[in-house]
């Protein structure tokens, strides 16, 4: 439970926030460390007095801690603004670098906007698309990985864990195939990162995104990982900021924020996965396991301990979540970024859902803060919008 609010009757009501793989709170420790940046330490990293080296150290700190928090180290990192931009960074600049003319990528059918979206407009290019298809379950058959990888492949770009589904992708398998065929191995990990472990060296990756809001740090602040040997060209010039990759004066407080935020999740990490597991299977198990008027969308085994994605029978999402907002409960119909879209999910669709079970899906994400109570309450009310229990009960 996060805060509390006014419901219609103008009564305070308590609410509670269930949409955790959308964004999360800013930690206070988090904050306290941004602050000094925000206030007195107003420097510029590039600047040679005083001011300008302190800048220029907590900059180096956080690129110290969030490298940690991938067994990587600080010289891998670059830091964007946010995981969209270290999504495109990572594709196009790769691509620009090493074959602007052309070649074989492939992707996946369920990915985040911004990888499809990169995909979707390359083909036709000069660029060969293959987009992967998914089982029930939503994940990729490694054999269809195999069948589509050639030699003329030059990219494989794969999510660590599905943003609408939880649903976790076989990296180490998937890019020790792209290495046997010399290609890139790029990973979304936005909504992996903070509850998988992810060591991209041990796991054949290249290049790997992240970002601050999704584990307790501030918004508008990503970072990409760049594997030894790895070259990519930007888009964007100005000055050598983030090795000539990024120009620009960074954002000190938000690259502070996020560093700090990369190891509180190396000290915690264990602990709040095994809390929203537990969280996770309570869920599952009162309000889905065996009862006809609700589908599980993947499956328990092989997602993410914070993301579970419900169908409810006969009751469009977009009553689910309105009027569980007005309840007080904030739920999603899916990824944050796409939250406007009429269209139904692209992943469910992909993974074969249909029907009313497509309309009545909404994700259901857990953090650190949540409660067992919250979920009573929350499975409740569900009940009450799925006619399951009187409106008045």
């Amino acid at each position: 439970m996060i805060n509390n609010g006014f419901s219609a009757r103008g009564d305070i009501m308590e609410r509670i926030y269930l949409d955790y793989a959308a964004a999360t709170p800013l930690d206070e420790r988090v904050l306290q460390a941004m602050m000094p940046y925000l206030t007195s330490e107003f420097g510029n990293p590039s600047s040679l007095h005083a001011y300008g080296q302190t800048a220029r150290a907590a900059v180096r700190t956080a690129r110290r801690q969030t490298a940690a928090s991938l067994g990587a180290e600080a010289q891998d990192i670059v830091f964007t603004g946010g995981g969209t931009e270290a999504n495109n960074l990572a594709i196009l600049g790769y691509l620009r670098a090493n074959c602007p003319h052309g070649g074989h990528i492939v992707t996946t059918a369920v990915e985040h906007a911004s990888v499809l979206r990169i995909f979707e407009s390359l083909a036709g290019r000069g660029y060969d698309v293959t987009f992967l298809p998914v089982g029930e379950d939503g994940r990729v058959n490694m054999e269809e990985v195999r069948r589509s990888l050639r030699d003329d492949t030059v990219l494989v770009s794969v999510m660590a864990a599905n943003n609408e589904t939880g649903m976790i992708q076989p990296l180490a398998e998937i890019g020790a195939l792209a290495r046997e065929k010399n290609a890139a191995f790029h990973v979304d990990a936005v909504q992996g990162f903070g509850w998988l472990p992810l060591r991209p060296e041990e796991q054949h990756i290249d290049l790997l995104s992240i970002a601050g809001h999704k584990v307790y740090g501030p918004k508008g602040i990503g970072a990409l990982y760049i594997g030894s040997g790895i070259k990519i060209r930007p888009d964007t010039f100005g000055g050598p900021q983030e090795r000539k990759l990024r120009a620009g004066t960074e954002n000190v407080a938000a690259i502070a924020g996020f560093g700090r935020a990369c190891k509180l999740l190396r000290d915690e990490w264990r602990e709040r996965a095994c809390k929203v597991r537990t969280l996770k299977e309570f869920f599952y198990n009162t309000l889905i396991k065996g009862n006809g008027r609700y589908r599980l969308n993947g499956t328990m085994a092989h997602s993410l301990p914070n993301i579970i994605n419900v169908s409810v029978a006969h009751v469009d999402r977009t009553i689910v979540l309105i009027a569980l907002d007005r309840r007080g409960i904030a739920v999603s119909a899916g990824s944050a970024c796409e939250a406007g879209a009429a269209q139904p999910s692209h992943v469910l669709q992909a993974m074969g859902v249909t029907g009313d079970w497509l309309s009545g899906s909404v994700r259901v994400s857990f953090g650190k803060d949540t409660t067992k109570k919250d979920l009573v309450k929350t499975i409740k009310e569900i009940r009450k919008i799925a006619g399951e229990e009187r409106a008045d009960g």
